[in-house]
């Protein structure tokens, strides 16, 4: 019995300290939000929204002196939209923008092909749905995808229209 009482105490102390060290943090936020840059922001939109299923969450407009104050595009202004995987205050901003150019790289065909960041994940309930949205849209699944985690989990792999990849797992149901 003293065992299993001292046991329970230091879990509870575990736990204690683990949300204090949280609370303690500088981060005023647990969520990192993404910026992308897009060549053409309707195919980007057309892609997240009616393929992967992200809704629009609003968005914004930064003015030159801004821009170029804040050193983000050197004076040049632009628009972002903000894409989440639902219309919530906890969830992820994912913001694309566009400067109507077209990438000074290669599109990748591998993760690796490439430096700075490759891919995103998103995880669904079921990618029965996304399956349907991307195959309309003739969106390419890479691999042998969706690939088997384990008995409950799949991963499917895809490519947005500039070449960023995109991480699917969920159910088959």
């Amino acid at each position: 019995m003293y065992k299993t009482i001292l046991k329970t105490l230091v879990v509870l102390s575990i736990m204690i300290n683990s949300k204090a060290a949280f609370s303690q943090s500088n981060f005023s936020s647990k969520v990192i939000n993404i910026g992308v840059v897009v060549s053409d922001l309707d195919r980007a939109l057309d892609f997240y929204t009616n393929g992967i299923g992200m809704v629009k969450a609003g968005g914004f407009s930064l003015d030159k002196d801004f821009t170029k104050r804040s050193g983000l595009s050197g004076g040049i202004p632009f628009s972002i939209t903000i894409l989440k995987l639902e219309n919530s205050s906890e969830a992820t901003e994912f913001k694309l923008m566009s400067f109507e150019k077209k990438a000074a790289h290669r599109k990748p065909t591998y993760v690796q092909d490439d430096l700075g960041m490759q891919y995103i994940t998103i995880n669904v309930k079921s990618l029965k749905p996304v399956i349907e949205r991307l195959t309309k849209q003739k969106v390419k699944f890479l691999g042998s995808t969706p690939t088997p985690l384990n008995k409950d989990l799949h991963f499917m792999l895809v490519q947005d229209p500039d070449g960023n990849f995109v991480e699917i797992i969920g159910s088959l149901n």
